[in-house]
C-alpha cells in the first residue's frame, strides 16, 4: 500500500472532484460531442521535481473514466522545463473534466518537492537534515508530507499523537521546563522521545538537566545556536527552527545542528507550472 492508497486521500480526491464539478460540466456537456476521443500531454513549463503523479490514476479512476496513463518520467525525477512528464488517452470530455483537480494535486505537491530539494541541496555536505512541520494545509498534510520526502527531506511528526514536544506555552502553562518533562515521564512509555523547545542557553541546561532527548533552538542566531550545540554536546538531538529560508539555512546546517525544520516547504511552497496539452486522437 502507498501514500496514495490510504482511505483519506481517496476521500480528498472525491471532496476535490465534488468541489469542482458540481452538478456537472457544463461547458464540456454542451460543447464536446459525445464519443470524441482525445489524447493529452502533460508538460513541465520549468524545472522541478515530480510528485503525485499516482493521483493522476485517482483523479479519473474516481471520476469513473477510463483514461489510458503513460509516465513518461519517473515519481521524484527532476525534470527540465519542456519535458513531457506523462501521456493521457481517453474519452475527450473525461480528460477536460478532470483536468483542473488533477493539475492542482499535481503542482501543489510537485511544488512542496521542488523547494524541498532546493533546502536539501543547499545544506548539502552538512550533518543537516531538512524537515518539515505541522505547518499545511488542512487535509492535505500525509500528501504534502510524501511529497517533502520525495523532494529529499524528511519528516517530523505527524500530528500531535505521535511525539512529545514540549514548546513554549506548553512550559507556561505546565510551570517550566522541569515541570514539563517530568509530568510527560510519569505516563511515557520508553519508547518515545521527548523535546523541548528552547529560545535560550539557561532552557538549554534544563532541559539537559532532565535528560530530554531532542532539543529545539528556536530563533536563535548561528552563533548562539553554534554554542547551544557545543553545551548539548551529543547528548540529545538538536533541531534548529524559526527564522529559517534559502538565504539563511546553510548558516544554520554549520552550527552543527542534527535538523532543520521549515515551515515554509508546506505552507509557502508555489505550485510548480505544468499544463495539460489536450488533442483530438487521430
Amino acid at each position: 500500500m502507498t501514500v496514495f492508497d490510504l482511505p483519506a486521500v481517496e476521500r480528498l480526491v472525491r471532496a476535490a472532484l465534488e468541489e469542482d464539478i458540481g452538478r456537472g460540466d457544463l461547458t464540456t456537456q454542451l460543447t464536446v460531442p459525445a464519443g470524441t476521443r482525445a489524447e493529452a500531454e502533460l508538460l513541465a513549463k520549468q524545472d522541478l521535481v515530480l510528485a503525485g503523479l499516482p493521483l493522476l490514476e485517482r483523479v479519473f479512476d474516481l471520476l469513473g473514466a477510463t483514461v489510458k496513463i503513460a509516465h513518461r518520467v519517473a515519481e521524484g525525477s527532476l525534470v527540465g522545463r519542456g519535458t513531457v512528464v506523462s501521456v493521457l488517452e481517453g474519452a475527450a470530455a473525461d480528460l477536460l473534466t478532470g483536468e483542473r483537480v488533477a493539475l492542482n494535486f499535481v503542482q501543489h505537491l510537485s511544488g512542496v518537492a521542488t523547494l524541498t530539494r532546493r533546502f536539501v541541496d543547499a545544506v548539502a555536505g552538512t550533518r543537516a537534515r531538512i524537515v518539515d512541520t505541522r505547518k499545511t494545509l488542512p487535509g492535505l498534510r500525509v500528501l504534502e508530507k510524501y511529497a517533502v520526502r520525495t523532494g529529499g527531506g524528511a519528516n517530523h511528526r505527524m500530528g500531535l499523537d505521535d511525539g512529545v514536544l514540549i514548546k513554549d506555552n506548553h512550559i507556561v502553562a505546565a510551570g517550566g521546563i522541569t515541570a514539563a518533562v517530568t509530568r510527560a515521564r510519569e505516563t511515557l512509555p520508553h519508547t518515545v522521545k521527548i523535546e523541548v523547545e528552547c529560545t535560550t542557553l539557561a532552557q538549554v541546561d534544563e532541559a539537559l538537566g532532565v535528560a530530554a532527548e531532542a532539543i529545539l533552538l528556536d530563533n536563535m542566531t548561528p552563533e548562539r545556536m553554534k554554542e547551544a550545540v557545543a553545551r548539548i554536546g551529543g547528548r540529545a538531538v538538536v533541531e534548529a527552527s524559526g527564522g529559517v529560508n534559502l538565504d539563511t539555512v546553510r548558516a544554520i546546517a554549520e552550527t552543527g545542528v542534527d535538523l532543520i525544520s521549515v515551515g515554509a516547504l508546506t505552507h509557502s511552497a508555489p505550485a510548480v507550472d505544468l499544463s495539460l496539452e489536450v488533442r483530438l486522437a487521430a
